[in-house]
């Protein structure tokens, strides 16, 4: 018995819910959502405005729950906005130029309804303009819309947004709708016609977290918006809470690992990117001059200003400058900062500051000089923005500024340098330049990761599943969450209205209940958080930064072995164990996709950050494709999707052509 277990029957602390396992609680919708999320949300009032019944699963409360429940300070590719000098197909073209492997079909569909979507939110109640005239003067702010744009004020494509409670505004519309939310109830499986790998989705099974019951899902079509997998390389519940960034802990990949099981197609699951672990600053937390704190004076310990730059190195002299293409640039996305590529780079700190630093120019630590910021700057950044986005509203706007925190006067310390960035971030990142080694903490959850291959009407292989939001291959955001939820609410709602009877399988619950609900059977055993850390352990060994085929398939080997030596002792003590334990083979199963990805890509990538020992030349061309994975009666299967295959037969040439044709407007 674990020690955290044994302190718990010692104490005798009593679970407060009533636990009722086994008992079945059965649903028929005409579509079912899983993953109640950004994505979620937007497909279940999309759909139930179209007069069908919807239902909404989410292992959380619905309210807050998924990596935008805590907020979301600016809405980005909202191209449509009456003040946008950017189109849909000049974003497009940059988007792809930049990262061949995004998922173009879907970042388009955002392009078209991003904008549309806020607008949908400011229905709701969320504040998308300066309606109370704050920031009247602005640069930032159109003075005929209200509307503030963040980044690049000449261009306005991404907005300033008011949504630190756009969530729970999300949540009252779908009960407005009517729509049936289940809160805090897992989903475990995808029920298919038959009971067969790969047939037709018919619903699927869950379990209350709190509870314990057992759930049936029947639904015509069923839509998958769980976020991507999340801490498969770091694992520790002692430091994970406000420094997780954006992302809900709850994210461990239930979606990619139902729908593998299913016979769904998945691609692009070999890219993992660095992270900080648990080890990170709170989200927004330290002054930086990046994202949410674009573009913050620096100051060093001397008080001593750090230069910006444009993108071919011309000084910057005024805070304007810093929110303005560069002579001769269309536009610039200030997320990359200066490792963007050039054309799309923004204005950025000195590159070569790593090395003033080091001959003695510059002082550390580094602050954010807010006080010395226009009035308007300061107050989007500290109060607008730190305050909106995800997880800054409580642990960072309000805990410090009821600690005494001025803006107008104070200055907040930077964290650490990263010399690549150009920028302020996490010591942990910079791993080349101090030299760090041994176990490396990895994440899938950023820069337009793995998930479900999808076609135009964001459908997977899969009949009857769709998907949306982080659960596409290839997207991430927000505002892309909120725009293919929407889209895939009336692509879903118009295969239900002509789809046959969804028909359940009952060996295929029964096999699920037994299975769910294996680890309270047993009294003693494995707990949830030492299975955990092994199978972190063995993601860090096995399928780090540097991979080869001997790695991976030992790794393999390892994954196997917990499968059947360590699950089979996995025990839980309630039912909120019961989901953790639950999770344990989501993420072992996730592993095993991730590793099964990286063998098929035979050839490293920069834009995968993927790097085989045995294939150490990048981006070979006759590579430049998508790897595809499914498992088929057991076995995996292995596959290719050339870039762009979203633009080739059976569809049009042209992004214009196909959303016009799919659209469902």
């Amino acid at each position: 018995m674990n020690y955290y277990n044994k302190l718990i029957e010692e104490n005798a602390i009593e679970w407060p819910y009533p636990v009722k396992y086994d008992k079945e609680n059965e649903d028929s919708s005409d579509v079912l959502i899983i993953g109640g999320g950004i994505a979620g949300c937007y497909a279940a009032i999309s759909a139930a405005k179209r007069g069908v019944q919807v239902a909404v699963v989410d292992k959380a409360s619905v309210k807050r729950s998924g990596a935008g429940g805590p907020g979301v300070d600016h809405w980005h590719l909202a191209l449509t906005n009456p003040c946008s000098k950017i189109t849909p197909e000049e974003m497009i073209s940059v988007l792809e130029d930049y990262d061949p492997y995004i998922s173009g079909h879907a970042y388009y569909i955002t392009m078209k309804e991003s904008y549309d979507a806020l607008l949908d939110l400011e229905e709701m109640g969320v504040k998308i303009r300066d309606i109370d005239d704050k920031f009247v003067g602005a640069e930032f702010r159109d003075e005929e819309t209200k509307l503030m744009f963040a980044y690049d004020y000449e261009n306005k494509h991404i907005i300033r947004v008011q949504g630190a409670d756009a969530k729970l505004a999300l949540c009252k519309e779908l009960v407005r709708l009517g729509v049936k939310i289940y809160h805090h109830v897992m989903a475990t499986s995808l029920l298919t016609e038959g009971g067969k790998q790969g047939g037709r989705v018919v619903g699927a099974t869950g379990v209350n977290v709190h509870t314990g019951e057992f759930y049936i899902f029947k639904a015509k079509a069923t839509i998958l918006c769980t976020a991507k997998p999340l801490r498969l390389w770091n694992f520790s519940t002692e430091l994970i809470g406000s420094n997780a960034a954006h992302d809900d802990p709850n994210c461990a990949g239930d979606g990619c690992a139902i729908a593998w099981k299913a016979g769904a197609e998945l691609m692009m699951m070999e890219k993992s990117m660095p992270s900080s672990g648990g080890y990170r600053y709170p989200a927004y937390g330290t002054g930086n001059a990046h994202n949410t704190w674009y573009a913050c004076t620096i100051v060093d310990a001397n008080g001593k200003e750090i230069p910006w730059v444009d993108r071919d190195g011309r000084i910057l002299k005024t805070v304007s400058e810093r929110y303005r293409p560069a002579p001769g640039q269309k536009f610039f996305l200030p997320c990359y900062g200066g490792d963007a590529p050039y054309e799309i780079r923004g204005p950025h700190l000195i590159p070569d500051l790593s090395a003033r630093i080091k001959n003695g120019e510059y002082k550390l630590p580094f602050y954010a000089d807010l006080p010395s910021m226009p009035e308007h700057e300061r107050k989007a950044i500290f109060g607008l923005m730190v305050g909106n986005e995800g997880k800054t509203k409580i642990p960072i706007y309000k805990t410090y500024t009821d600690a005494g925190f001025d803006p107008d006067k104070d200055m907040l310390q930077a964290n650490v340098l990263h010399p690549d960035f150009a920028g302020l971030f996490e010591p942990w990142w910079d791993v080349k330049a101090t030299g760090i080694a041994g176990p490396q903490s990895r994440e899938t959850a950023f820069k337009n990761a793995g998930g479900l291959v999808t076609d135009w009407d964001l459908k997977t292989s899969l009949e009857g599943l769709f998907a949306a939001g982080n659960q596409v291959a290839g997207i991430e955001g927000y505002a892309t969450a909120a725009a293919t939820g929407r889209y895939v609410g009336r692509k879903a709602t118009e295969y239900a209205l002509t789809a046959g009877e969804a028909m359940i399988d009952r060996e295929q619950v029964e096999r699920e209940k037994a299975r769910v609900y294996s680890p309270v059977r047993r009294k003693d055993g494995i707990g949830w958080k030492e299975l955990q850390l092994g199978l972190c352990r063995i993601m860090q060994d096995y399928c780090g930064e540097y991979k080869s085929e001997e790695i991976l398939q030992l790794g393999l080997l390892w994954l196997s072995s917990f499968r059947e030596s360590e699950l089979p002792n996995l025990y839980a003590l309630n039912p909120h164990e019961l989901a953790r334990a639950l999770e344990c083979e989501v993420r072992l199963t996730v592993g095993e996709i991730i590793m099964h990805a990286s063998l098929a890509r035979k050839a490293s990538s920069k834009f995968l950050d993927f790097k085989r020992m045995d294939y150490p030349d990048f981006d070979p061309p006759e590579w430049n494709k998508f790897v595809t994975i499914k498992l088929d009666k057991g076995e995996v299967k292995v596959n290719y999707k050339p870039f762009k295959y979203w633009l080739q037969h059976p569809y049009k040439s042209t992004y214009k052509e196909n959303y016009r044709e799919h659209c469902g407007l």
